[in-house]
C-alpha cells in the first residue's frame, strides 16, 4: 500500500467540508452559452436560451438574458445544455491500472477502517478522469471498498491540479460492506483446499462479524459520552478534582464513527441481494444509524420497506448480468423503473473507475427498458445531489449553483451524441484524453 494512500488522520472535525472552489471561482471568467436547449432538470426546458457563467457560478439562466460585457460567448445553437452528470459510487482516483499494484490504492488492511480519508488518495492526474469527463461526467462519489468499515466516501469534481480543489463534499459516509450470507463450495485459505460452507455456518460467520460492528457502535456512544464529560470538566473515574484529570485521548476509529452514532454521517452499504438489504434495514433500525444502500440491484424486491424507512439507493451497475440464474433476463434493466414506482429516491452508479464514462448509457438502459426519461436524467443529476446534500450547489441549472455544465450535440443518453463544451465549476475544461492523443497520433501515422 502505497504510503500516501489513506493517511492516518488525526485532525478529526477539521477536515474541510467544502471545496476550495471558491477560490477558482474567483478568478473572474465570464462565458454566455447563447442559443442553446437548456435542459435545467427541475424546471421546464428552455429553447434557445442563455447560461451566463461567471466567478465559478451560474449567474444567469433563461431566454432574456442580457450578456456581460466582456463574456466569451459560445453560440450552442442545436446543442444542448445539461447540469453535469453525477457518478453515486466509483474508485475513480483511487485506481489507475488494476494489473498494477503500486498504482490501485482502493483497499487498507484490517476490517474496520472508519477514520481513512479517501480524498487524501485522490489522485489529480489520473488518465481516467478525462475519459470519464469527455462523456458528460462532471462529479462522482468515490469510495474505498476494503475491510468491512472500508474509510470514508468523497464527492469530488473531476477537475484540479490538487484533491483540495477538486474537493465538493467530504465525508458523505463510511463505507460498509455488508456481511453477506456466502454458502457453498469456497477455496478455504486455512487448508489451501476447496470445501463446503453450510448455509448455517454462513449465517454464523456473518452475524459474528455483525457482531464487532455493534460492539464497534456501542464504543463510538461511550467514546462521544466520555469525550463530551472530558469538555465539560468533569472528572474522570476516581480523580476528585481538575488536578487529577488526565488529558482526554483521541481514538481515531472511535472518533470517525460518532457523527455515525449521532445521526449525522450514514453509512454507505454495499449490498446487492434483498436479504442483505433487509438485513442492513435491520441493523440500521436496531443500531439508530442512517443508511444509504450501495448498489442495491435487488433492492426491488425490498422496495416497498425501502419506500417506507426512506432508504436511498444508489444503483448499479445496471449494464451487467442479473443476479440469479433464475432472474428475468432483464432484472437489472428494470431495476431503475421498479424503484421509480415505488418512490424510492436513487441515483446511478458504475461501480467502476475505468468505465466511468459509460454512465449515461447505464441510465439510458433504465429507459430503454421502462423508466421515464426524465427520471433517468434526473438520477444522474440532481437526485445524487440531494442524497448527498448538496443540491443547493449541484445537480441542476439554477442560479448561484456552481457551472457544472456540459454542452451536447443531442441527446446525452444517445451513445453518438458527443460532447462540445465542458464547464466544471465554471472552468472550461478541455476534452482532449489518453484515449483522443492515441488517435491523433495514430491517425497521422505516415
Amino acid at each position: 500500500m502505497r504510503k500516501r494512500a489513506f493517511v492516518l488522520i488525526v485532525a478529526f472535525g477539521l477536515w474541510p467540508v467544502l471545496s476550495l472552489s471558491s477560490a477558482r471561482a474567483q478568478r473572474g471568467e465570464i462565458y454566455a452559452i447563447t442559443n442553446a436547449r437548456i435542459v435545467p432538470i427541475t424546471g421546464p426546458v428552455i429553447e434557445r436560451g442563455t447560461v451566463v457563467i461567471r466567478d465559478g457560478k451560474i449567474a444567469a439562466v433563461g431566454r432574456n438574458v442580457s450578456i456581460p460585457a466582456g463574456a466569451r460567448v459560445i453560440n450552442a445553437q442545436g446543442m444542448w445544455v445539461y447540469p453535469g452528470f453525477i457518478d453515486s459510487g466509483t474508485t475513480i482516483g483511487l485506481t489507475e491500472i488494476g494489473q498494477v499494484p503500486a498504482t490501485v490504492d482502493v483497499n487498507e488492511i484490517g476490517d474496520f477502517n472508519p477514520q481513512l480519508k479517501a480524498i487524501v488518495a485522490v489522485n489529480p492526474a489520473s488518465e481516467l478522469i478525462p475519459v470519464a469527463r469527455v462523456n458528460g461526467i462532471t462529479t462522482v462519489l468515490t469510495t474505498p471498498r476494503g475491510g468491512i468499515l472500508s474509510g470514508q466516501a468523497a464527492l469530488i469534481n473531476l477537475d484540479g491540479w490538487t484533491w483540495e480543489e477538486m474537493l465538493v463534499k467530504a465525508p458523505i459516509g463510511i463505507y460498509f460492506n455488508f456481511p453477506t450470507i456466502a454458502a457453498g463450495r469456497f477455496f478455504d485459505p486455512e487448508t489451501f483446499q476447496p470445501r463446503e460452507r453450510s448455509f448455517e455456518e454462513a449465517r454464523r460467520q456473518r452475524e459474528e462479524r455483525l457482531q464487532r460492528v455493534r460492539r464497534l457502535l456501542d464504543d463510538a456512544r461511550a467514546y462521544a459520552k466520555a469525550k463530551r464529560a472530558a469538555e465539560a470538566g468533569v472528572p474522570e473515574g476516581n480523580a476528585a478534582n481538575a488536578r487529577d484529570r488526565q488529558p482526554f485521548l483521541i481514538n481515531p476509529v472511535l472518533e470517525a464513527l460518532v457523527p455515525v452514532v449521532e445521526g449525522t454521517l450514514p453509512l454507505i452499504v454495499a449490498a446487492n441481494d434483498d436479504r442483505d438489504i433487509k438485513a442492513a434495514v435491520e441493523f440500521a433500525e436496531e443500531q439508530k444509524v442512517k443508511i444509504i444502500i450501495s448498489g442495491g440491484l435487488e433492492a426491488p424486491k425490498v422496495a416497498r420497506l425501502l419506500k417506507e424507512k426512506n432508504i436511498p439507493v444508489l444503483l448499479g451497475p445496471v449494464l451487467s448480468l442479473p443476479r440469479n440464474e433464475d432472474d428475468p433476463y432483464d432484472s437489472t434493466f428494470t431495476a431503475a423503473k421498479q424503484l421509480y414506482e415505488a418512490g424510492v429516491k436513487f441515483a446511478f452508479l458504475t461501480n467502476d473507475a475505468s468505465n466511468v464514462r459509460n454512465l449515461p448509457y447505464h441510465a439510458a438502459m433504465a429507459v430503454a427498458f421502462g423508466l421515464p426519461r426524465d427520471e433517468a436524467l434526473r438520477a444522474l443529476t440532481i437526485s445524487p445531489a440531494e442524497i448527498f446534500g448538496v443540491a443547493d450547489r449541484l445537480g441542476s441549472i439554477e442560479v448561484g449553483k456552481m457551472a457544472n455544465l456540459v454542452v451536447w450535440d443531442g441527446d446525452p443518453l444517445e451513445i453518438r451524441s458527443q460532447v462540445r463544451y465542458l464547464f466544471i465549476n465554471g472552468r472550461l475544461v478541455s476534452l482532449e484524453t489518453r484515449h483522443t492523443q492515441l488517435y491523433e497520433r495514430y491517425r497521422n501515422r505516415p
